[in-house]
């Protein structure tokens, strides 16, 4: 009897065993997958399971959620120009944001904090920061993100007449058939090698999320994949693979953010003023000297009267 009970928990682990290795999670690493049907999830908060649909690529807003998690853990997470001059960096970082259930930001964050702001669909900062009282109508969408891409130094030149292509076909095999004439433009300064990539949608559009495959693709340069699968992104321009090293995005939206004073840096505060006092100064300095001219020339006028 003992021997057939043994037989039968085996048997269970074994079936339970394979069930995990035929339900992966192809798009998310971290994810773990059980249960029949299977499912698969995040550990996201306080140990909440986040479900995943592991066919797309899964939404920024609960990968952020997954790093906080895993970093307050102690588990492993991260270590061209503006397009426009209304174009943003996500400079603010990783932090706790709050989701919607299917994955978007929601318009207002604090962070777990008394300070708010409000972030674009990807979830970057467009506002300055206020309290809890901030109002942010709406979540505006980002329609334009520009990559700033560095590859490593290559054996021959690169053929920058296929490197659109090349480009396209990358983001499209790596990032879950992202649609390739999302690619706009690609610019090349082989000097620097620097490939400079601008990817946009019609306003409007909210069935292609542009901010989901530059995140991936963020990982993928700066970092590790987050794709089960650990292969980088890396374009084969004419049989030469161009291995990335370096990569900035720029996230331009439907409606410019707002920004006001208070966003900017000290220091470039105080550059302001210096100039501005430079100005008045030098314009005050102009007028004196006028002055100075006027009253000189009234002078000479009397004098060559007096002998008259």
């Amino acid at each position: 009897m003992m021997k057939l009970w043994i037989v039968l928990l085996l048997a269970a682990f074994a079936a339970g065993a394979s069930a995990q290795s035929s339900c992966p999670c192809a798009s998310m690493k971290w994810a773990t997958c059980d249960g029949t049907p299977c499912q698969c999830f995040l550990l996201t908060g306080s140990g909440d399971k986040q479900t995943l649909n592991c066919d797309k690529l899964i939404p920024k807003c609960f990968l952020m959620k997954a790093e906080m998690y895993r970093a307050r853990k102690g588990l492993n997470t991260r270590t061209g120009g503006k397009p426009v001059e209304s174009a943003i960096v996500d400079n603010d970082g990783i932090y706790d944001p709050e989701c919607e259930n299917d994955g978007k930001f929601k318009a207002k964050q604090c962070n777990n904090t008394e300070e708010c702001w409000c972030v674009n669909s990807a979830g970057v900062r467009r506002t300055d920061k206020g309290d809890k009282s901030l109002k942010c109508d709406k979540l505006v969408e980002t329609n334009w993100i520009r990559l700033q891409l560095t590859h490593k130094a290559t054996a021959k030149p690169v053929d920058d007449t296929k490197l659109k292509t090349a480009i396209a076909d990358a983001i499209n095999s790596r990032y879950n058939n992202f649609k390739k004439d999302l690619v706009d433009s690609i610019e090349y300064d082989p000097d620097a090698r620097m490939i400079v990539v601008d990817v946009k949608k019609p306003k409007g559009d909210r069935l292609n999320d542009l901010s989901n495959m530059a995140y991936y693709m963020e990982k993928d340069v700066k970092v590790l994949p987050l794709f089960k699968d650990t292969t980088k992104f890396e374009p084969n321009v004419a049989g030469q693979k161009l291995e990335m090293e370096n990569i900035l995005v720029f996230y331009v939206d439907e409606e410019p953010p707002t920004f006001t004073m208070k966003h900017l840096s000290g220091g470039i505060i105080a550059v302001i003023v210096v100039v501005v006092l430079a100005v008045v100064a030098g314009l005050l300095v102009l007028f004196f000297a006028r002055r100075r001219q006027q009253k000189q020339y009234n002078k000479a006028q009397q004098r060559e009267m007096d002998p008259m």
